[in-house]
């Protein structure tokens, strides 16, 4: 996702007061609804996961290398060495991918939120197309079962250590995966809560500001 594909901004409050209002209204529809399924759309949530797998890799090198190290062999650590390096760089691609995914998220908020709140249509922020119920659906469903299946991998591995038995390195290794895991699923849910709490926001009507009632002088007789 390049800038060049995202939808412009929401023209100033000052210009749209001289534009078609209608008009203003229908590329408020057109862009929204683009931006609801950029923000909700499959693809994100592959591209979620795939970063989520590129760190599953990167800690398994890691893994792999204490687990080297741990056996104190010369030739094993030489391996250890190389598997460490290797995850190292892969974490770092891993890193630098969410980042950047990160700043692209940021944008795209960005704008959904300017045009959420540049013409006020409840009945248009309230239609299915942007409060998307299937994609919603995919994307909280699938964050449970990842954040649950990270949470039991990772609880497992923390009841199952006992003092002097069993590797260290494959405690921490199966912890750490079990907290990608879980971490991922609530990116996951945290983004499909956002969404529908931002467009919730967005579709009450504005109310008018009130003023506070005077007190009613009576006539007082003297």
């Amino acid at each position: 996702m390049s800038r060049r594909d995202l939808p412009p901004p929401p023209p100033p409050a000052h210009l749209r007061e001289w534009l078609d209002e209608g008009a203003v209204r229908a590329d408020r529809a057109r862009f929204l609804a683009d931006l609801s399924r950029r923000n909700l759309g499959l693809g994100r949530l592959l591209l979620l996961w795939a970063v989520a797998a590129l760190f599953v890799i990167g800690w398994t090198f890691v893994g792999i290398a204490v687990t080297a190290f741990e056996s104190g062999d010369p030739l094993s650590c030489f391996f250890g060495f190389v598997f460490g390096l290797i995850g190292s760089g892969v974490l770092v691609a891993a890193g630098s991918w969410f980042v950047r995914g990160v700043r692209q998220e940021r944008q795209l908020s960005r704008l959904l939120c300017a045009w959420l709140e540049a013409v006020r249509d409840p009945a248009a922020t309230g239609s299915a197309l942007l409060r998307a119920p299937g994609r919603s659906m995919v994307w909280l469903t699938g964050s449970l079962a990842l954040g649950a299946t990270g949470l039991r991998v990772a609880f497992a591995a923390a009841a199952g250590a006992r003092p002097g038995e069993g590797a260290y390195g494959e405690v921490a290794y199966f912890m750490g995966l079990g907290m990608i895991l879980w971490i991922t699923g609530l990116l996951g849910l945290a983004r499909a809560g956002v969404h529908h709490r931002r467009l919730a926001r967005s579709g009450r009507p504005v109310r008018a500001a009130t003023r506070p009632a005077l007190p009613v002088l009576q006539d007082t007789a003297y």
